[in-house]
């Protein structure tokens, strides 16, 4: 993985120095007689040590990898920083003692030395959480953008299971009309171009208004009317004021596909299906009259629903059954956020 830039504020840098090197100088301030000489000095030596260690140190982490950074805190590092950050003391010593020749170099180069390993070992210790954290932080945009990509491509892949499964189920039906001579097998190959045309123009949309997604369905049951003729009774209940809301597209289509495919569809026993709205949800009810020989059901269409609405808004569809009524309730998506 590529290795990133940390970076700390300069104003962090610098004013965290300057207290450093005001608190430096407390003690000199408190000596009776004050000498201001002295005190300045010493401020300044702290001053001038902590800003070269912050520089030091930030420079020397972009060396780090995330396989470090996992492991721990690297002791060789924070060796080498000690063995610096003294080298650096010892030079500021001498320049303090070139400065105020009347102190005695031994107890000043060691107060000096050990002052310098305490804000070493300090600002390190700083410095390495802060990039410990970032690090963490950077995973974490790194899954949520894998994630996000993830789910993506699974919502792409859930809009193209439509298309197909809906040709195959077309293509038989027309096979099976002009086989018979159906007369409205023409008017059927009209009606199949056009919810093609509709598919075309909704494919790259995830969502469209609930009038569109009507559209399609009207189109679709002239489909379904040409081969089930009366077995198959549509009733829209639906109150114009939810036509402005929105839906996935073909959602309806779905619903009304997977009615079909579980229960009996016949004129002796006509498949009736209800569409209306009820608070806020959109309702999709058909009267229970199971095929014998189902099979073992995947829930294809329905799983494909219910993930489309989690991908988009993070919303459950509510699906209610008994004996006599199979019903799918789809939450109301607003076109407005302040609605």
């Amino acid at each position: 993985m590529n290795k990133k830039t940390f970076k700390v504020s300069p104003w962090i840098i610098w004013c965290s120095s300057l207290f450093l090197g005001i608190i430096a100088s407390i003690p000199k301030i408190a000596e009776r007689p004050f000498n201001l000489p002295e005190a300045l000095v010493n401020s300044g030596i702290t001053f001038a040590f902590s800003v070269i260690v912050w520089y030091y140190n930030i420079y020397t982490l972009p060396t780090y990898s995330r396989r470090d950074i996992n492991r721990g805190m690297s002791i060789s590092r924070l060796f080498t920083s000690l063995v610096f950050g003294i080298g650096v003391m010892l030079l500021l010593a001498y320049c303090q003692q070139w400065l105020l020749s009347h102190l005695n170099f031994g107890p000043v180069m060691l107060m000096v030395e050990v002052r310098g390993i305490m804000i070493n070992l300090g600002f390190y210790m700083i410095l390495h959480l802060l990039y410990q954290n970032y690090q963490n932080q950077q995973v974490s945009i790194e899954l949520e953008r894998s994630k996000s990509d993830n789910l993506g491509a699974q919502y792409e892949l859930l809009k193209q299971q439509i298309n197909p499964h809906f040709l195959f189920n077309s293509l038989n039906t027309l096979k099976t009309m002009i086989e018979t001579d159906d007369k409205q097998s023409v008017d059927f190959v009209l009606k199949l171009s056009e919810f093609y045309r509709f598919t075309l123009e909704s494919r790259k949309l995830d969502l469209i208004h609930l009038s569109e997604e009507l559209n399609i369905l009207n189109a679709y049951m002239f489909l379904l009317k040409a081969r089930f003729e009366d077995g198959i009774q549509l009733t829209n209940k639906i109150d114009p004021a939810y036509l402005q809301s929105l839906v996935p597209p073909f959602t309806l289509q779905l619903l009304i596909e997977n009615c079909i495919k579980h229960n009996i569809v016949s004129l002796e026993q006509p498949l009736e299906i209800r569409l209306y709205a009820e608070k806020d949800f959109i309702i999709v009810e058909n009267n229970v009259q199971l095929k014998m020989d189902q099979g073992i059901s995947l829930k294809v269409g329905l799983n494909n629903i219910s993930e489309r609405y989690n991908h988009l808004l993070e919303k459950e569809i509510i699906i209610e059954s008994d004996e006599k009524i199979f019903k799918v309730k789809l939450p109301v998506i607003h076109e407005h956020t302040h609605y």
